[in-house]
């Protein structure tokens, strides 16, 4: 397993959840099964993408892992320092504020720590709003959700495809379509 996360990926693989490489199951498979081909027709035409062009969906799947990638960094960038600072107001608090601290001194104590704790808040808030609001990446995300529902249909109509392919979970929020976004593209070297 740690061999697949060090690897580059080959011509028809893409990193999944966790960097792991994993290999494309191709449009075809997918056109074998009568419900996921009409499901595939359909939603391609809601979000103007071929969904059985195997080139179009493989670069989608890696402009997936690097949005998977820019969330997971932009939330520990802005909620670890987060936690640390609770952790750390919490223990001075508890060991020394509330049992050595006049009231006068105390209060002060809560003000700075509201304001320190309120700032750090709304910078993780700010952070995962642009993160989550970035239109051409939310439009990555609505087509790999409908593409992981269409895999889906065909393992289901017996199609030969991988438990849990395309090995991302669905979206709950931030994968609304938006056909007047930017289309995004893959960086020049990129080992995703």
């Amino acid at each position: 397993m740690a061999d697949e996360k060090e690897r580059d990926p080959g011509p028809w693989e893409y990193r999944a959840r966790e960097g792991i490489v994993r290999k494309m199951v191709p449009g075809e498979v997918l056109a074998a099964v009568p419900a996921a081909r009409q499901a595939a027709e359909a939603e391609g035409r809601r979000l103007q993408f071929d969904f059985l062009d195997d080139e179009a969906v493989l670069k989608m799947l890696r402009l997936r892992h690097i949005d998977d990638v820019q969330l997971t960094n932009a939330g520990k960038k802005a909620g670890y320092p987060l936690a640390l600072v609770l952790m750390g107001l919490f223990v001075y608090w508890g060991g020394y504020v509330q049992h050595w601290e006049s009231a006068r001194n105390q209060t002060l104590f809560y003000t700075g720590a509201g304001a320190v704790v309120g700032l750090l808040v709304l910078y993780l808030v700010g952070t995962l709003i642009r993160q989550w609001g970035n239109r051409a990446r939310q439009k990555v995300r609505a087509r790999a959700a409908a593409y992981r529902r269409i895999a889906h249909i065909a393992a289901e109509g017996g199609g030969e495809v991988p438990a849990f392919y395309p090995h991302y979970g669905p979206y709950t929020f931030a994968a609304n379509f938006h056909p007047e976004a930017d289309e995004l593209e893959l960086p020049e070297r990129n080992k995703f």
